[in-house]
């Protein structure tokens, strides 16, 4: 398992300086039924823009709204779950969109650029205080390394990329299932990826954030 784990992480190596930092992770939760949505997808794309290789954004299509409109093709009731345990724990009245979440930890409507920006710089500052590598993985295999104060789930998701994208969401996702719970130090993972995939470390109940990135996809 050692040798795999160096394998993988000497393959980090190989990537861009800008992808190989830790991203902050910006989930978007969202609706095509949303009026207020597509002014965000146009804001987290700049706000993508302007901080290139510093997020990553994924986005999580709800149904509560689908009753206004046709359903949403791409909402998946893991979305409509991951929000609602997000709005517990933030103490919100309820789930709203569009609603952007930094790292687990943070959140703000997605249309509040300065307020985005700060979120963004904040959670920087967090990162840089966690000592996990996640590496890209090989389409098979990625490993995690580290230390944790507690058990983290690994979470494997799959998504729409940007050259596919359709109703202007950034990133959307399509399915997302728990690999495992991760209590530290180095370990690999086994995963499928058709075409996009990402990994996400989150503490236990949908806690902070602690990694994310992408993954890469099934060699051909």
């Amino acid at each position: 398992m050692k040798a795999i784990l160096s394998t993988l992480l000497a393959a980090l190596a190989l990537v861009p300086a800008a992808q190989a930092e830790r991203p902050v992770l910006i989930e978007l939760f969202a609706s095509q039924n949303c009026k207020v949505c597509p002014q965000a997808y146009k804001t987290l794309r700049a706000v993508e823009k302007a901080h290139e290789g510093e997020v990553f954004i994924l986005t999580w299509a709800v149904d509560y709204w689908d009753y206004l409109g046709e359903p949403d093709p791409l909402a998946i009731p893991a979305a409509t779950e991951r929000q609602a345990a997000y709005a517990d724990r933030f103490g919100l009245r309820g789930p709203y969109t569009p609603q952007s979440v930094y790292d687990g930890a943070k959140e703000c409507p997605a249309t509040k650029e300065e307020t985005i920006n700060a979120n963004i710089d904040d959670r920087r500052k967090v990162a840089d205080t966690l000592d996990i590598e996640v590496s890209a993985g090989d389409g098979k295999r990625f490993a995690v390394d580290g230390a944790l104060p507690a058990p983290a789930d690994i979470h494997l998701v799959s998504y729409v990329p940007e050259e596919d994208a359709f109703n202007g969401m950034v990133n959307p996702v399509v399915s997302t299932r728990k690999l495992g719970v991760w209590t530290g130090g180095p370990v690999t993972f086994s995963y499928t990826c058709e075409r996009a995939c990402a990994v996400i470390v989150q503490e236990r109940g949908f806690g902070q954030v602690l990694a994310a990135r992408p993954l890469q996809a099934r060699p051909d």
